[in-house]
């Protein structure tokens, strides 16, 4: 853990957030209501089928090709297995999506996917990302537990962030992967962990970026920051990288989609 004003959540926790928090357990009356679907984990595993495995996938951005090449990865590896895609949904870090315009981005594509891809399941977190690092990772494990899931994807660098003065990392590109694993049997729950897909060519589509690698592959690449700054311009963005569905949202939305 850190208590340094240098990471964006403990700045955004002294300087802006309330005074008093509340630990323990809570009782309230009813939920509160959230700008668009969420279902509570009991909600969510009465819709899982019984008796298969579920790996569920957790992201705070919009789906892109390279996430969904993984995915679909995850789902293949992890024999008979259920995709949970369950998306945190609450404010994260500037210029990232906001979360009803990402939601909307979820929507249409599961809308485009579900026939193609019927073992995939769509729900959303209502739960801003603190960018905790290692410590977050497991946090998640649990919750997704609760959720039903048997296995949990901990990408690179899963809730990482970097020191808002130096531009320096917090923590180490696998230090999540790492936790998640050490903990894994405690919380009886499995890691799944992939690589970078990286996108060779029309012919091959998506690769591991170890594979690309070691058969001397050329990678093409678009930044996110070429990616955003086509999006404001208007410009053409390929369909190797993102769902023409979902840029057509993100669009739509302009400036007012990136959290400010």
């Amino acid at each position: 853990g850190t208590s340094s004003l240098e990471h964006p959540t403990v700045h955004s926790l002294i300087a802006e957030q309330g005074s008093f928090y509340i630990g323990g357990k809570l009782h309230g009356l009813r939920s509160p209501a959230f700008k668009y679907p969420t279902q509570t984990p009991a909600e969510v595993r009465a819709q899982l089928p019984e008796g298969k495995e579920v790996v569920a996938f957790q992201n705070r951005n919009p789906i892109h090709r390279a996430h969904f090449e993984l995915l679909k990865c995850a789902q293949r590896d992890v024999a008979d297995s259920v995709l949970l895609v369950h998306p945190t949904c609450g404010p994260t870090q500037p210029g990232d999506i906001d979360g009803l315009v990402r939601i909307a981005t979820y929507e249409a594509l599961r809308e485009e996917t579900e026939k193609e891809f019927p073992m995939f399941r769509w729900a959303y977190l209502p739960y801003s990302m603190k960018m905790a690092g290692p410590r977050e990772a497991i946090q998640h494990m649990i919750i997704r537990k609760n959720y039903g899931a048997t296995h949990f994807i901990i990408g690179r660098d899963m809730a990482g962030t970097k020191s808002t003065i130096t531009g320096d990392d917090f923590y180490g590109a696998y230090d999540a992967q790492e936790t998640g694993k050490k903990f894994a049997g405690e919380l009886g729950m499995k890691v799944t962990h992939y690589e970078n897909m990286v996108y060779v060519g029309p012919e091959e589509g998506y690769v591991e970026e170890s594979v690309a690698k070691s058969q001397g592959k050329k990678v093409v690449k678009l930044s996110g920051t070429e990616f955003r700054r086509r999006l404001r311009a208007e410009e053409e963005i390929p369909e190797w990288f993102a769902f023409k569905s979902v840029v057509e949202i993100l669009r739509k939305a302009g400036d007012k989609a990136f959290c400010a």
